[in-house]
């Protein structure tokens, strides 16, 4: 084919120089983000207990696990395809961490690494399905999601495994320099997320990728590998999770990842990122899922019925959702 017939090449050569203003914008950065400041304000006086240090690091520290999976989920969500077995995925690696530590030898270091080549190894199968088989990510990863949760049932028997290995309580159910460990990892996941996907050639492939996988193809760009390092992004992240819930609770439930899948994509969505891929930043997903921790926080400390509570953060997804999908066609 000559020269003058190739299709253009996309620029993923290097980071945009704009980089650093995408770490911020999305498809709705300052409504966004007025919303945030709005449902603080709105609680601040609904509730005298709401605006206190104490309660936004109890906020913080409630919503950590979902912070580190939606980070992960914004780089498969920005390819274009969805996870639905984080929260699986998340029980099976606390099983597997809580199990070598009983196992073998007691060592934190073996545990924290079982807990994160489980979920890399899960994200491996994902990805591989996805992207070289061409099978639909919410198929594979529905599928996927009940053979972990099943794993994580057998594996155990049904019953928690109980951890008592200080330093792996001290590094990922204390805290570490004074910073409660839920939140310390949320800054480590943060801190390397936003260069990743904002700062370097990789992160362009994703956007490009989600953007339009077939002329990312023709630009060079490999879309089977950048889905497949996706979804083992998200997988490593869900086992750090898994790792943080069972160091907290002393003991690894094969059931302490039930849902969180759901909630980790809405962070997303609330975020900014479309979900016909292409779009999405650390940042916003990091905004959406404090946005959702306040929500709740907020609606429990005024008192709120719990099935309306399910009705409202029900109705702000949906809503999320909507005002995407409206954007993406207009």
């Amino acid at each position: 084919m000559s020269s003058s017939a190739a299709a253009p090449r996309v620029g993923v050569s290097r980071p945009s120089a704009g980089g650093l203003r995408n770490v911020f914008t999305s498809d709705r950065p300052y409504p966004l983000y007025l919303a945030f400041i709005a449902l603080i304000v709105y609680f601040s006086f609904a509730s005298e207990f709401f605006f206190s240090a104490d309660n936004f690091l109890n906020i913080a520290r409630q919503t950590a696990f979902v912070s580190i999976v939606a980070i992960g989920m914004t780089f498969v969500i920005a390819t274009g395809e969805i996870d639905l077995s984080v929260g699986s995925t998340m029980s099976l690696a606390a099983m597997l961490s809580a199990l070598v530590l009983k196992d073998l030898g007691n060592s934190w270091v073996l545990g924290l690494l079982a807990g994160l080549v489980t979920g890399g190894a899960v994200g491996v199968i994902n990805g591989t399905l996805v992207g070289r088989l061409g099978i639909p990510s919410f198929l594979v990863t529905l599928g996927s999601l009940s053979i972990a949760s099943g794993l994580a049932l057998t594996v155990t028997k049904t019953q928690p495994v109980v951890i008592v290995n200080d330093s792996f309580f001290q590094y990922f159910g204390s805290s570490i320099i004074g910073i409660p460990a839920g939140i310390f990892w949320t800054i480590v996941a943060l801190a390397v997320c936003i260069p990743l996907l904002h700062f370097s050639t990789f992160g362009r492939k994703v956007f490009a990728t989600g953007g339009n996988a077939t002329a990312a193809r023709y630009s060079g760009i490999n879309t089977t590998r950048v889905k497949v390092s996706a979804f083992v992004i998200v997988g490593v992240l869900a086992g750090l999770a898994g790792v943080l819930a069972s160091a907290q609770g002393q003991s690894a439930r094969p059931d302490v990842g039930t849902g969180l899948e759901l909630t980790a994509i809405a962070a997303v969505v609330l975020g900014g990122a479309s979900l016909f891929g292409g779009r999405g930043t650390i940042i916003g997903t990091l905004v959406g899922s404090l946005m959702m921790g306040v929500l709740n926080n907020g609606l429990v400390l005024t008192g709120v019925n719990p099935t309306i509570q399910l009705m409202i953060v029900g109705a702000v997804i949906i809503t999320a959702v909507a005002f995407t999908s409206r954007k993406r066609t207009s």
